[in-house]
């Protein structure tokens, strides 16, 4: 039986959407089919079960392109993904009460935000640790190219968000897998320079379009044609930012396994498996004897032999997962559950006694402000994973005991 569906309109690129038994909002159709108009999109797209509405595209897509890039369908989380570790430990290692471990971790890795300007951000580091220092150097020099360009960058957050986690979705997890064995999972991007990185550039793209007046379905779809003024330094910043997410997530990891030491008595390693994955980004790819970009606006690469990383909600099971190499979904998988209610919706629909039943067994924060990321406010995990068995196999189940968000 073919995996996919097959979502045709007219002067659009075929859409092939792998959401077999999993719901898919008309609003988020009605934007892929905006984004299958669009003069530069190669053959199709792909859509990952987990498709639910974004800005301008839907997140779950991805978006092969000739010639041209779209900023927004990149997003302001440029790099965002995940990152895995397992460790030597098993669950017995750990201490009977896991809060100990939990705010550990917190104060290990700055998370969360303070909105008020005239305050300190939480989320941010006071005093620049040591391997965000090293990392930094790495990174230093191409961003002053970067701001060479776009001098307004320099002030973006960068260095003092390098090695810290943000709010949203973004969190810290201790698991288990199958055979009781601890794993370390975490999930963040490119922090505040991302941001101001994608922002920037998603206002020129727009405004572009209304210099060359170009007419959109959706002025999110903004576009940079290749070789016009700002293509090649945007494909700069957007590659140095994912090289910022990567990083990012290797320093949090790095103290977030000697937070753990510090609670737990049994010595352990944590190299057995590493798994460092994009699930918001651009590359430059061949596909189909042609060397294209492809946009992953939440999803993941899953070429032949890949390691992946799909993670459920807060409450739900998460997947270690290996690429089958799927070509006609550009090697991708997708990037989670998706979301089935939107952040005000869900602190609508959801009460607080619901968000600790379902979260029941994970020493995380129980609290109103996490609502939005109660499990119900996502898609079946189980059903995301068998709507795209023929793009991974799963490697590893995993379920978390600690969960820290921002």
């Amino acid at each position: 039986m073919q995996q996919y569906q097959v979502l045709n309109e007219k002067d659009a690129r075929p859409v092939k959407m792998w959401t077999h038994g999993v719901p898919v909002d008309e609003k988020a159709k009605q934007q892929l089919i905006n984004t299958a108009k669009m003069p530069f999109v190669y053959k199709w797209l792909a859509v990952m079960p987990d498709v639910h509405v974004g800005k301008g595209s839907t997140i779950g897509s991805v978006i092969p392109t000739k010639g041209a890039i779209i900023p927004a369908a990149v997003g302001v989380d440029i790099g965002c993904g995940m990152m895995a570790v397992r460790t030597s430990l098993v669950a017995s290692n750990l201490p009977d009460n896991l809060h100990g471990l939990r705010c550990a971790i917190e104060e290990a890795v700055p998370h969360g935000r303070v909105m008020n300007r005239n305050k300190a951000d939480k989320g941010a580091w006071s005093e620049i640790p040591e391997k965000s220092s090293v990392a930094w150097r790495h990174l230093e020099y191409d961003f002053k190219r970067i701001i060479h360009v776009t001098p307004k960058l320099e002030k973006s957050n960068n260095i003092n968000h390098l090695g810290t986690l943000g709010t949203g979705n973004h969190f810290v997890e201790i698991c288990l897998d199958e055979n009781d064995r601890v794993w370390i999972m975490l999930h963040s991007g490119s922090r505040g320079v991302g941001n101001a990185i994608g922002s920037h550039f998603i206002e020129l793209a727009k405004k572009d379009m209304q210099k060359w007046m170009i007419n959109l379905p959706d002025q999110n779809l903004a576009y940079f044609p290749e070789f016009t003024d700002h293509f090649s330094d945007y494909v700069f910043a957007v590659e140095w930012a994912q090289k910022f997410a990567r990083s990012n997530r290797e320093i949090m990891m790095a103290h977030t396994i000697e937070a753990i030491r510090k609670v737990v008595t049994k010595p352990f390693e944590a190299e057995a498996e590493i798994i460092n994955c994009h699930h918001n980004y651009v590359s430059r790819e061949n596909h189909y004897r042609e060397n294209i970009f492809v946009t992953r606006k939440g999803a993941v690469r899953a070429r032949k032999g890949d390691m992946g990383i799909i993670p459920g909600s807060m409450g739900a099971r998460s997947f270690i997962v290996r690429g089958l190499g799927n070509e006609e979904s550009f090697h991708s998988c997708s990037h989670g559950a998706g979301r089935v209610m939107s952040r005000t919706e869900a602190r609508k629909r959801v009460s607080l006694e619901e968000h600790i039943i379902a979260t029941e067994g994970v020493e995380c924060r129980k609290d109103a402000g996490v609502v939005d990321e109660t499990p119900s406010a996502y898609k079946d995990i189980d059903q995301v994973m068998e709507a795209q068995k023929d793009l991974v196999e799963i490697v590893y189940i995993l379920k978390q005991i600690v969960c820290v968000k921002g």
